[in-house]
């Protein structure tokens, strides 16, 4: 069992981008680093006053989800094209890192409060499935999907061990992929397959033993499909050996329950119970049917609460308000309590 105590209260990292930050999106680099900074520090001051067990930059700094990694390594170039409201990119060569990737912001993070940093990233298998072409494997791109996967994987992994070295005690891993393989019809999922897809993902997480404190986090997606080939999933889970699964369970679906029945018993999981993408708060009552029925699946102290998702995982596209927000984010605090008394 993980000391998942220590970071009951979970979201995926994105917030809401502050309308001084928008605005400052065209200005110089001088001027958008400061708005920057002056909304790292007020997500962080309110996710203090909250008493969030973990903290984050809000995904602040990034254009979306995936940049920390397409905008810090090179032979990436953008296609100018959209696939599922991300902008299109594409790899021309093998990546290499130009130096660390977000590790400048975790050192912020660590002097404006003394709760455990949190870093959400891309997975390498998710960033292969997406953005590898075929049709570039003879003229100096990677010569498959795998190749690209493990080259990502590698720059991750190094950079995972910087950040645990600078005081991150939370890494998530976003694969918002993985969950389609799991599904008794499988959906698309990209260029990857599903034994590619594992073999990549295991290669991200750093070897031996974790230091006191540190999880790695799988986010394997944000909604659960109609239904869930248990084997398949229990595969996912094996191929992957993560500490915490952020999993998908604010619908009450059976399919939600199933992912959560496959999970092994040594791993934790993350409940994303609070629905991210409407502004109504839910019932507390009507939540916390959910968690009891979670409860009869997995020992509740293996557990942990979060929104569904990230609240603006594309620069500029927010799925609610700043205030609709902030009251789902309250929300989720408030069900932890419910679930966990104030042991955190």
């Amino acid at each position: 069992m993980a000391d998942t105590f220590n970071y009951r209260i979970d979201h995926h990292g994105s917030l809401v981008r502050p309308a001084a930050l928008t605005a400052a999106r065209g200005q110089d680099p001088e001027a958008l680093r400061e708005a920057e900074t002056a909304a790292v520090k007020e997500a962080v001051a309110f996710q203090r006053k909250l008493r969030s067990t973990v903290v984050t930059d809000g995904d602040f700094p990034r254009e979306d989800f995936r940049s920390a990694v397409l905008a810090g390594v090179s032979g990436f170039r953008r296609t100018g094209r959209e696939s599922g409201g991300l902008a299109g990119w594409v790899a021309e060569s093998l990546p290499e890192a130009d130096g660390p990737l977000i590790a400048d912001w975790v050192t912020l993070l660590g002097e404006l409060t003394l709760i455990a940093p949190k870093v959400s990233l891309p997975s390498p298998a998710y960033l292969a499935a997406t953005c590898f072409d075929p049709g570039r494997a003879g003229s100096g791109g990677p010569a498959s999907a795998r190749e690209l996967g493990e080259a990502l994987a590698e720059i991750l992994r190094a950079e995972i061990q910087l950040l645990i070295s600078r005081g991150v005690r939370l890494v998530q891993l976003n694969n918002p992929l993985l969950l389609a393989h799991t599904a008794t019809e499988p959906g698309a999922v990209g260029a990857l397959t599903f034994e590619d897809t594992l073999a990549v993902e295991a290669l991200t997480l750093p070897r031996g033993e974790r230091p006191e404190g540190v999880r790695i986090a799988v986010c394997p997606g944000w909604a659960a499909p109609a239904s869930v080939d248990r084997t398949r999933a229990e595969r996912l889970y094996a191929g992957i050996p993560a500490d915490r699964w952020v999993l998908p369970y604010d619908q009450g679906t059976d399919a939600e329950l199933d992912l959560l029945r496959a999970l092994p018993e040594e791993r934790d999981a993350c409940l994303g119970a609070v629905d991210a993408t409407v502004p109504e708060t839910e019932e507390i009552d009507a939540v916390m049917v959910r968690v009891d029925a979670a409860a009869e699946v997995k020992d509740l102290e293996d557990m942990a609460l979060s929104p569904s998702r990230g609240f603006e995982d594309v620069a500029g596209r927010p799925l609610l308000s700043t205030e609709d927000q902030n009251r789902k984010l309250i929300q989720v605090e408030t069900l932890a309590r419910y679930c966990w008394g104030n042991e955190f």
